[in-house]
């Protein structure tokens, strides 16, 4: 028997709670509210963000329940009252959510997600919700900024021992998402379907007598087919060695140290010159997408990736937030929205309303403007709106294969301006525009 999904719940802060509990009291917490999630601006140095982490979150509202033994630390830590608990204890999300495709671009403003329902139900989904968008919305970013600069050549997630092993696993789906290929972590692939990759580390090299007596190993074990690390001592000898062991049918070899640009060039020409033109590189030594544009004109067939991208390549989080902007004017569900906004002399003011958005294209497909909006939806935007129904009602209607979200993400980067993966730094690549209903 499956083991029950673990609860979301406690994947909060404590102030979700105990708003809830006084808005309980107070009567407003069964107001109609709309919450949305956005970013008032890019990270800097991005000129587009890219939306991840959707499907976790279709996984986290539908897990999004209190056990018993949560409840009743709640309680041992008296962090709501008897009133509160009792109403926890029965909680289920109900509400509507509609958002942004997986894989989806995204610039400032963009409503990427909307929640709907009772105050109460949407306001202690925030942190939970914010927490899985940000990182993997900053993971995807990275990654899709190391594979538009990679070009056609493969891209393997190697971050797996950077980071926390949870994240690791959401860091290797978000990348599979932007364009990588395959991951090194295998519950990634266990959970998630992506391919993986590996075969030794210079340990297995070291492990032996000598460098032949490693390769001899690993070929017996894995095949003429497999990749050779040959950096760990001489690596023109290496070379060598492993065609002797191998052959000219090697499928590759791997280096990870040293000056990767001319390394390669000698290794390419001393492949060649032995026969094995078949015989591919990979490169993996601390990459980010600037090292992978500057060996754009090197002999190099795929590249492996790991601190860089599991930290978001130096922007770790998005600076989502999740804002109410509607509610209900009563607990009446018939009663009108009315728009609500936070006021800010500084950088934080934020826009009221329940909105759309859609991408505006030029005559050449090309994108021009994310334009956001309120009430009713221009005729000529109709066909360009970027919300997806995720879930109606409490069930979740919108999950999909991840194969999708990176379709998805090719296809909305590639209506961006070129300009848009040049990895100078820039105002995002198309401007937010607002309509106001």
């Amino acid at each position: 028997m499956d083991a029950a999904p673990a609860s979301t719940a406690l994947l909060t802060d404590r102030y979700e709670l105990t708003m809830l509990q006084a808005a309980l009291r107070s009567g407003a917490a069964h107001r109609h509210s709309v919450f949305e999630v956005f970013t008032r601006r890019l990270p800097e140095g991005r000129r587009y963000g890219v939306t991840a982490g959707t499907g976790r979150v279709l996984d986290a509202v539908e897990n999004f329940r209190f056990t018993t033994p949560q409840l009743d630390w709640l309680a041992d830590q008296r962090v709501v009252d008897e009133d509160t608990l009792r109403w926890l204890a029965d909680y289920r999300f109900t509400g509507n959510i509609r958002g942004y495709g997986e894989g989806e671009c995204y610039f400032p403003g963009s409503p990427l997600l909307v929640v709907e329902g009772s105050f109460a139900e949407a306001v202690i989904l925030e942190t939970t919700i914010l927490s899985i968008l940000n990182h993997d919305s900053a993971i995807a970013a990275a990654a899709s900024r190391m594979s538009a600069s990679a070009g056609d050549r493969p891209m393997i997630e190697m971050g797996a021992r950077r980071t926390h092993e949870a994240a690791a696993v959401s860091a290797a789906r978000a990348a599979y998402v932007a364009g990588f290929g395959s991951t090194s972590d295998l519950q990634a692939g266990f959970q998630y379907g992506i391919p993986t990759s590996g075969t030794a580390a210079h340990a297995f090299t070291l492990l032996h007598d000598t460098e032949r007596d490693a390769f001899t190993a690993q070929i017996e074990s894995m095949g003429r087919g497999t990749t050779l690390l040959i950096d760990t001592y001489d690596v023109g000898e290496a070379v060598r060695t492993a065609l002797e062991v191998a052959g000219p049918d090697l499928g590759a070899v791997r280096i990870d140290s040293g000056d990767l640009l001319m390394l390669a060039h000698r290794v390419r020409r001393q492949l060649d010159e032995l026969g094995a033109v078949k015989t591919r590189i990979v490169v993996t030594s601390d990459l980010d997408e600037y090292a992978i544009a500057a060996l754009a004109s090197a002999p190099v067939d795929a590249y492996g990736v790991g601190t860089s991208l599991v930290t978001g390549s130096g922007q770790p989080t998005c600076s989502m937030v999740y804002k109410l902007v509607a509610r209900g004017t009563s607990t009446d569900p018939d009663s009108p929205l009315v728009p609500v906004a936070k006021r800010s002399a500084g950088a934080k003011a934020s826009r009221g309303g329940r909105k759309w958005a859609a991408r505006r294209l030029d005559a050449e497909a090309v994108a021009e403007a994310e334009v956001v909006g309120t009430g009713e939806v221009p005729g000529t935007l109709r066909e360009s709106l970027l919300h997806r129904e995720l879930v109606r009602e409490g069930e979740i209607v919108g999950r999909e294969p991840l194969a999708e979200a990176r379709v998805r993400h090719l296809r909305s980067r590639g209506q961006l301006p070129l300009s848009a993966t040049q990895l100078s730094k820039g105002d995002p690549v198309i401007p937010t525009e607002y309509l106001e209903g």
